[in-house]
């Protein structure tokens, strides 16, 4: 492999940035990659119970629901071009390293009128483990409408 010597972190962030992904989690060959926005790449890994844990990922934006996301994958480290305060005490707190290219207060929504809903629906849980159902509910909600 020569100079290809690249650690899981560097390679995630590679193909995020060469390949124009919202998601890339990966140890060595082992590759899943994403075009879906939000937080759907991770429910579709968590819900197809695929074992990524020690896994690196990198990632466009990791607010709080991406960051307890992450920590149910079991992923040992994150990369996110845009990371939200409370992204960060998340992963402090379940000791996950991280680095990001721009810390904000929160992730904004798609209209970049407030903040985003995926956050919102995490703003009072601490628990990772209630993260999925509240999150699943809110998609349910903005898929009607609501």
């Amino acid at each position: 492999m020569g100079g290809e010597n690249m650690t899981d972190i560097e390679r995630a962030k590679q193909i995020l940035i060469s390949e124009g992904c919202t998601c890339v989690i990966c140890r060595g060959d082992d590759i899943h990659k994403s075009e879906k926005r939000g937080v759907a790449p991770l429910i579709e890994l968590l819900d197809s119970k695929i074992d990524v844990r020690g896994y690196s990922a990198a990632d466009k934006a990791v607010g709080k629901a991406a960051a307890m996301l992450f920590v149910l994958l079991g992923v040992s480290e994150i990369y996110a071009a845009i990371m939200s305060r409370s992204a960060k005490k998340i992963l402090d707190g379940h000791r996950i390293k991280y680095s990001c290219g721009e810390e904000v207060e929160y992730i904004i929504n798609r209209k970049k009128d407030g903040m985003c809903p995926m956050e919102k629906a995490v703003v009072d849980i601490d628990d990772p483990a209630e993260a999925p159902k509240k999150i699943k509910e809110t998609i349910e909600k903005m898929r009607r409408g609501g």
